[in-house]
């Protein structure tokens, strides 16, 4: 795929910035709590170095990786669960770090998840909401952008396993 085929949407500097401003409002509000951040992979693993980074209180980090998608564009419907993390939330505030929420799906899978698992309280944060593709209800408690159409790629975002090390993010016209 060439590169013309892709239109710039945020910029690494809009990027940062908000960033710097969730990871202050995170620190505010998880201040005296034990904080896990968990990253949805494989696409949150950038957005969540550059997040956790700018968090100012102690914090444990792991990973979970589910799958919706395949290699596909448009989601299965199923999630299955590929890899759980390695450390026990039972009795911390687990922060869900996503890199993009469309159909809300993984989101609401992912918080019963850790709710049965004896989460302390389970919170989202994600980079961007695709609100207009949204079929189940969920609360996104720090959120990057609000980004309604488009498929998107870049920052960890991908298509097909490729295009996640662009430094901005793009539409790809498909």
């Amino acid at each position: 795929m060439q590169t013309t085929n892709k239109e710039l949407v945020l910029d690494s500097q809009t990027i940062q910035n908000r960033i710097l401003e969730m990871g202050r409002e995170i620190s505010q509000d998880y201040q005296d709590k034990e904080l896990v951040v968990i990253g949805v992979l494989k696409g949150a693993f950038i957005f969540m170095a550059d997040l956790v980074r700018t968090i100012s209180i102690p914090l444990a980090t792991d990973f979970i990786q589910v799958s919706s998608y395949g290699n596909s564009s448009a989601s299965s419907g199923k999630i299955t669960l590929v890899s759980s993390p390695s450390h026990s939330v039972k009795g911390s505030h687990v922060l869900l770090v996503e890199d993009i929420i469309d159909t809300g799906l993984t989101m609401q899978w992912l918080a019963d998840h850790f709710s049965e698992q004896g989460a302390a309280s389970v919170r989202i944060c994600s980079l961007i909401d695709k609100a207009e593709r949204r079929e189940h209800q969920i609360n996104i408690d720090y959120l990057g952008f609000s980004i309604p159409r488009g498929f998107l790629i870049g920052y960890g975002l991908d298509f097909e396993e490729k295009y996640r090390n662009l430094p901005q993010i793009y539409h790809l016209n498909l």
